[in-house]
């Protein structure tokens, strides 16, 4: 192997012994995920606050209150995509864009009585037109004006995963997360965990000389040529990401 072009890599070692090094991981592996089936179980367990059911948000046909993003189901999965007001596409925030464009396949959780849907705090007009940028058809509704009333006065991320349910007209909040607590959003880490490389971001713990090409923390994590990563797919699909808003 020429080290000067390519990366180290592990040692090289028999079926036999390649098997015994994985099987004594897998031990650990099956505890963490133990321990995230009793983690699950507690969180089950929360208390729960109630939230105002009228609240309205702006959607495809107007203002809706909340109670209606649940269309008709006992529990709803919010997303409050971030927004920078009359900043162009390649500006838009790269973290909401890596969590929530990786929420495709709705209909294992409707088949469990869940909604999900983007709360974006921008303005639906404008914002809408990023979503339909990227291809994305999840629900989307502007919380721009009523952020603030959803999320209440919280030592919160600006874009944290809320969860809530339905008991007839009446809405609560039973559990929310932001930072790392949003990797199930992005099964993009989970694979990436599974690689000799990993995420490739400076503060994993991985043998000197592992590539390790971006630093937590900042823009660049998720953002190539100066964009959100996905995005230049789009671009190249011929789609416009023109939003109809002056550049800040």
């Amino acid at each position: 192997m020429n080290t000067e072009t390519t990366p180290p890599a592990p040692a090289i070692v028999d079926r036999a012994a390649y098997q015994g090094e994985l099987d004594a991981l897998r031990v650990r592996e099956k505890a963490h995920t133990h321990e995230g089936d009793a983690i699950a179980a507690a969180r089950r367990r929360l208390p729960i606050v109630e939230v105002d059911p009228t609240i309205t948000l702006v959607g495809p046909h107007g203002p809706v209150p909340l109670l209606d993003v649940f269309e008709g189901r006992s529990q709803l999965i919010a997303y409050f995509h971030m927004w920078h007001a009359d900043h162009p596409t390649a500006d838009q925030c790269e973290g909401c864009t890596f969590f929530n464009g990786q929420v495709r396949e709705l209909s294992y959780l409707h088949s469990r009585d869940v909604t999900y849907a983007t709360l974006c705090q921008g303005p639906y007009d404008v914002s809408v037109r990023y979503r339909d940028f990227m291809g994305w058809d999840v629900p989307w509704y502007s919380a721009q004006d009523v952020a603030d009333a959803l999320l209440g006065d919280r030592d919160r991320s600006p874009a944290p995963l809320v969860c809530y349910l339905r008991h007839e007209d009446r809405v609560f909040e039973t559990f929310w997360t932001s930072g790392r607590g949003l990797e199930p959003m992005a099964p993009t880490y989970g694979l990436l965990d599974m690689t000799v490389y990993g995420r490739q971001e400076s503060w994993e713990d991985s043998p000197s000389g592992w590539p390790q090409r971006w630093e937590r923390r900042t823009r660049d994590i998720m953002r190539t040529g100066g964009r959100p990563t996905a995005q230049w797919s789009r671009l190249a699909a011929g789609r416009s990401d023109d939003l109809g808003v002056t550049e800040g």
